[in-house]
């Protein structure tokens, strides 16, 4: 069964050869004539730190921002500029405390709802956003905008980039699109000052990194730094409806129902099975806009659960959805909660330092 799978993969990929070569061919042109300075790539008077990565798919860039937005937001005034995926707002949309889920799209509502003393915005067009944000009041005007998900967006030239790549996925072990999960190719890395290996295992041995580090082939000037998850206590998606509680007070034998619309679910359902030996986990596609039908299958498998204090936990990404739904049940607003995710370097104080040191340097040659 297994050799068949990987002949019909094997096969697949074949097929689809001839259309990562083709991508390949007009994304590296694409990256060419940035490089020529024909397309033009615009520089601005502050510090721009780009967090983006290789491939499609969950690495962790909001985990990694939001440690970012902790590690300077006591020193400087930030701003976070993103695309807002999924948003069903258009153009420029900068966060206020009542602006919704639905405006600028989860991750970036997460981070306001998160850090409501940050300025968050949501553009498609970064240079529009990045202006705009310049031309906020001088007290409130970001000092670092943190662009989250654009190291493809080449029409803004930031001061740092940091390229995130996923342990289990390794972007020098994948192929462009439609084949592998590749944006652009490897050699892409190179525009970047420091890469991040995510989502690293506790079971790691210091040749893991090792053998990582060496196939990375970095250059002289770049920095390869590895973190991993960590989880926090679980919080209560409607605080005023729902208790506090603690990991160590739910019971082995409680029922929970885990839900998941991410794209890397595993650590997630994972961890919950970490509070019971009861967990039942339902898994949607990412940024999943959750609907009537789905909360009709999610009430049958949850009524089916026996146990006295039943639960449902979700991500963090998800709870940012689920606050604004309309179709959520009303009885489980007193037992949701969600789990809040961060991220943990193996040498923090070195990446700290790195960032740190750039924008000295930056504030030092305006």
């Amino acid at each position: 069964m297994g050799n068949e799978y990987a002949n019909s993969e094997m096969r697949l990929h074949r097929r689809l050869a001839p259309f990562s070569f083709l991508y390949g061919i007009g994304v590296g042109l694409r990256n060419m004539l940035f490089d020529w300075n024909v397309l033009p790539s615009e520089h601005f008077p502050i510090p721009v730190i780009c967090i983006g990565n290789l491939s499609v798919g969950g690495t962790g860039k909001t985990p990694h921002t939001e440690y970012l937005i902790r590690l300077l937001k006591t020193k400087y005034r930030v701003a976070v500029l993103s695309r807002g995926y999924k948003r069903r707002s258009s153009g420029f949309v900068l966060a206020t405390a009542t602006t919704s889920a639905r405006d600028l799209g989860d991750e970036p509502y997460q981070m306001k709802h998160k850090f409501p003393d940050v300025q968050v915005a949501v553009d498609t067009d970064r240079r529009r956003g990045i202006r705009n944000l310049l031309r906020l009041p001088e007290e409130v005007r970001p000092e670092i905008i943190l662009l989250d998900d654009a190291f493809q967006h080449r029409y803004v030239s930031p001061s740092f980039s940091i390229v995130l790549t996923d342990v289990h996925r390794l972007f020098y072990e994948d192929r462009l699109l439609p084949v592998g999960l590749l944006r652009e190719p490897v050699r892409g890395v190179e525009r970047a000052d420091v890469v991040i290996v995510t989502k690293c295992e506790s079971g790691m041995k210091p040749i893991d990194f090792r053998v990582i580090e060496n196939n990375m082939n970095l250059q002289p000037w770049q920095q390869l730094f590895f973190t991993c998850i960590v989880y926090d206590e679980i919080v209560p998606v409607f605080p005023e409806e729902a208790r506090s509680l603690r990991r160590e007070e739910i019971r082995e034998d409680e029922d929970v129902l885990a839900i998941a619309g991410i794209a890397s679910p595993e650590p997630f359902v994972r961890e919950v099975k970490r509070y019971s030996k009861r967990v039942v986990s339902m898994l949607f596609p990412d940024h999943h806009a959750f609907n009537k039908a789905d909360f009709r299958k999610l009430e049958a498998v949850f009524g089916e659960m026996r146990s006295s204090g039943k639960l449902i936990i979700v991500t963090e990404k998800d709870a940012a959805r689920l606050r604004e739904t309309a179709a959520l049940p009303s009885e489980w607003r007193s037992v949701l909660y969600y789990l809040p995710i961060a991220v943990e370097f193996y040498n923090g104080s070195a990446f700290d330092e790195k960032v740190e040191k750039h924008l000295m340097e930056f504030y030092k040659k305006g």
